[in-house]
């Protein structure tokens, strides 16, 4: 009998399969090494959890024991935490206190975040700034070419959250000015358009929420960020279920699990019930097979089907729109929302129906005829989203191949279309099925 064949080579063939699948312990790389001594030594210590490149998520944290429902992931000490107070204690402090108008707490964390990442070698916070991703894939970072292939309202809110960083470094460039005393280089150079872009999606994608004290220092906007370095490192998993908050007693920021995690694999947290774009718009990246997701149809696709004669369309839409129904209309892995559905009723209402559409928002049956015109609507609704989606994938597939250096970029968006499309198939099939058994 060959030696493979036995209980040796078969826990020797069951460990590299799960090492693949679990994913590749990182613990020994330098940089994770730095970041464990300097974590010890602000108190932090932990031996369950492992730094790994998993082969779905990319970089994570592996447990080396078996987590179940109920256990502490993570245990972070206050004195690990960037927060506020952390930026008040710095150089930067004086400045910020003395600066009016006061500054905003997200422009002192960023402000915090460029300033350390300038001083290199000599910055306190270095081991945890080596391992903070160069680059991230927010829509703000990403080329014009791509935010146009992302679907409608998500790049209405990606166009947004440019305006909002652009307007933001505008608004701070006096306030960096004045932090000159501080710096050799000119602060033009060093606090510039790209370095506060990195600052601000760092905070955006790790902070945890931690509601800090008002301060008249600050602006009157809320001070709710916290870095908090390795457990930033937990990635999202949208039916994960966890309990996270600042322990008072402890003076630590705890992550306890209420799912059950096997030995050697992935330790997953949940941001929050997103749906795929939201979790691109703020996070940068897209979760296959995600529950919470759906497809947005925006009023423009809604009256494609409608005729403009209609004397009581422009009636109806302002119905929809004060009632709030012209607004996060859907499909979802269970087929239209009703939201959606509601608000077709209501733009199918005959001219003698019209006086129901009061009836119509309530969920009322108002005819056969108004439940079968909004039916073949949102079939043919949910059809040309087909299309379109498909007709987006083919560009992103040549793009792919023609412009190499946003392959990263288009990978994230194709991600989200593919998800979009499979959710519309499955409303697709849902509605078609439910039509055999209306017929």
């Amino acid at each position: 009998m060959k030696k493979s064949r036995g209980r040796t080579g078969r826990k020797r063939r069951r460990k590299h399969l799960q090492s693949f699948m679990d994913g590749v312990n990182c613990s020994h790389k330098l940089e994770y090494i730095k970041l464990k001594k300097w974590l010890k030594d602000r108190g932090f210590e932990d031996s369950n959890l492992r730094p790994a490149q998993f082969w779905g998520t990319g970089r994570g944290l592996m447990t080396t024991k078996a987590l179940p429902a109920g256990d502490l992931i993570i245990s972070l000490p206050e004195k690990c935490l960037l927060t506020t107070s952390t930026v008040l204690s710095s150089c930067l402090g004086e400045y910020i206190m003395k600066w009016r108008p006061p500054v905003s707490p997200l422009i002192a964390l960023c402000t915090f975040l460029i300033a350390e990442k300038h001083a290199g070698e000599k910055s306190l916070w270095k081991p945890y700034l080596d391992v903070l991703p160069k680059t991230y894939t927010c829509p703000v970072c990403l080329e014009h070419d791509v935010v146009s292939l992302l679907p409608e309202p998500l790049r209405k809110k990606a166009q947004e959250q440019r305006t909002t960083v652009h307007e933001l470094y505008m608004s701070s460039k006096a306030f960096f000015s004045s932090l000159q005393p501080l710096f050799a280089e000119n602060t033009g150079t060093i606090f510039n358009y790209s370095a506060l872009e990195w600052a601000w999606c760092t905070i955006n994608t790790r902070t945890i929420y931690m509601k800090h004290s008002q301060r008249e220092c600050f602006s009157l906007e809320p001070d709710v960020y916290a870095l908090a370095p390795y457990l930033d490192l937990l990635n999202h998993r949208p039916t994960v279920q966890v309990k996270a908050a600042f322990n008072e007693q402890t003076r630590s920021y705890e992550i306890w699990t209420n799912s059950q995690c096997k030995k050697y694999e992935e330790v997953f947290i949940c941001y929050g019930p997103h749906d795929n774009q939201r979790l691109l718009l703020e996070y940068g990246f897209v979760a296959i097979d995600n529950p919470h997701s759906s497809v947005y149809v925006s009023s423009d696709t809604l009256l494609r089907y409608f005729p403009p004669l209609d004397k009581q369309r422009n009636a109806k839409l302002s119905i929809l729109k004060d009632h709030g129904f012209l607004e996060n209309l859907t499909f979802g892995w269970d087929g239209p929302s009703w939201r959606l559905l509601t608000a077709l009723k209501l733009l199918s209402l005959g001219a003698h129906e019209f006086t129901c559409w009061r009836r119509t928002l309530l969920g009322d049956v108002i005819s056969a005829r108004n439940e079968q015109q909004t039916f073949n609507i949102t079939a043919k609704i949910c059809h040309f989203l087909i299309e379109e989606t498909q007709h987006v994938l083919l560009q992103i597939s040549q793009l792919k191949r023609s412009k190499e250096n946003l392959k990263k970029h288009l990978a994230l968006v194709e991600a989200l279309r593919l998800e979009d499309l499979k959710i519309l198939q499955k409303s697709a099939e849902i509605l078609c099925n439910l039509n055999m058994t209306t017929a």
